[in-house]
């Protein structure tokens, strides 16, 4: 969907003197949430149950400091094909917050017409008079955060939201003719048995999103869940459960017509997550707000992880004009990143794209490397037209981690 009318007729801005990587894609970190979910690491900041954009003086602030951050980033001479806004909870934002930051974005790198424009929400913060708005200023694809259809397993995860709004949400999502909506479900929550994960997914299905991401849950250090539980360990599911919701929600939502296209991600023809993609294939992209990784000029780069560090180094990285003072990413690294991401697609990885961007002899070291996995049954080197190599699904997809910890080994710089 093209820009509102005032957005299209902003037209891109380079500096003069600066060179930049082509990223085609932003991402947009929003930080505030009601609470901080119970399995929740991420870089936020807890803003209470009523706060809002519109009443709320410290999310204009961020706002502001996150167009700074965007006015001194150089443009790489690129129009956005995606931009991402994720969080948090962008949702709180009041639409005229939301309008600022893409006009910012506009006016400094230009909006591709046609750009993917998505934007994360919680059920139970938006109504369908802000979904009208947000498509009238150019968001055209909506990441609904459900993780649970149970009240009680939303309320054991420190979730806001409860089933009820999820329902509200949907009709909502559905009333304004939203271009694409996507719906999120974590599997492995604590008491969760594979009869309940077979239940939520026939109720995503019944739901009709055109984009599902499936994620197992993992007990990160300093959550709330990694102090109340053990991985592993009851009321948690073992791992053989979850192993099992794995190879379920593959079976049951391939039948349904979605594609597996990434290793937690599924999508009807057409849908697929285009900015996330661009992390898979590793392209460079811009990162803006507190916490948010950026891949620009070959550099990889993580803003500070709380508003005050981010507010204190932004004035330094406006007086060096956007650029980041960290050093290349290695040989080593890029083959690596290129690997541990690319293999994340089903699709694979093409081997001449490989040959290509790091020779015969690396390649010819891959291919040794994984042999063992190929008999086992979790990886495939198609030697077809278009040579690839690819983990199967599910089997190898289940068992990624073992197969990147030996990559690591066999081409990590020692």
């Amino acid at each position: 969907m093209a820009l509102n009318s005032a957005l299209q007729s902003q037209t891109a801005s380079c500096l003069a003197g600066h060179t930049n990587s082509a990223s085609q894609a932003a991402y947009i970190h929003i930080p505030f949430c009601r609470r901080r979910c119970f399995y929740c690491d991420f870089p936020i900041t807890v803003a209470g149950d009523r706060a809002r954009g519109e009443t709320s003086p410290r999310m204009q602030i961020y706002v502001d400091a996150l167009c700074r951050e965007i006015q001194a980033t150089p443009c790489g001479g690129e129009a956005l094909q995606t931009v991402f806004f994720g969080g948090g909870t962008p949702s709180l934002l009041a639409i005229a917050q939301i309008n600022q930051i893409l006009t910012t974005l506009d006016q400094q790198f230009g909006i591709a017409a046609d750009a993917e424009i998505s934007l994360e929400m919680d059920p139970g913060t938006f109504t369908r008079t802000t979904l009208q708005a947000l498509r009238q200023r150019g968001i055209n694809r909506i990441s609904l955060g459900v993780q649970s259809f149970t009240d009680q397993q939303l309320e054991a995860c420190g979730r806001t939201h409860r089933l009820a709004d999820v329902h509200q949400a949907v009709e909502d999502l559905l009333a304004v003719a939203m271009p694409a909506w996507s719906l999120d479900l974590i599997s492995g929550l604590p008491h969760q048995a594979i009869a309940d994960w077979q239940t939520a997914l026939e109720t995503a299905i019944a739901f009709a999103p055109q984009h599902l991401s499936i994620y197992d849950l993992t007990v990160e250090p300093d959550t709330v869940f990694h102090r109340r539980y053990r991985a592993g360990a009851a009321p948690l599911p073992t791992d053989e459960q979850t192993s099992e919701m794995y190879r379920l929600a593959q079976a049951t939502l391939t039948r349904a017509g979605y594609d597996h296209y990434e290793i937690s991600n599924y999508a009807k023809p057409g849908y697929q997550c285009q900015h996330n993609r661009v992390y898979w294939e590793n392209r460079p992209f811009y990162g803006f707000g507190m916490g948010a990784a950026s891949y620009t000029q070959g550099r990889r780069f993580q803003r500070p992880r709380t508003t005050r560090d981010y507010y204190d180094w932004l004035p330094t990285y406006e007086a060096a004009g956007g650029e980041l003072a960290v050093e290349p990413v290695s040989e080593s690294d890029r083959w690596l990143d290129r690997l541990m991401m690319g293999l994340r697609l089903a699709e694979g990885i093409p081997l001449t794209v490989l040959t290509q961007e790091f020779g015969a002899d690396q390649v010819a070291q891959l291919r040794r490397c994984v042999q063992p996995y190929q008999r086992q049954g979790w990886m495939k080197m198609d030697e077809g037209q278009v040579s690839t190599i690819k983990f199967t699904d599910p089997e190898g997809f289940l068992f990624s981690n073992v197969v990147l910890v030996k990559l690591f080994e066999t081409f990590g710089d020692p």
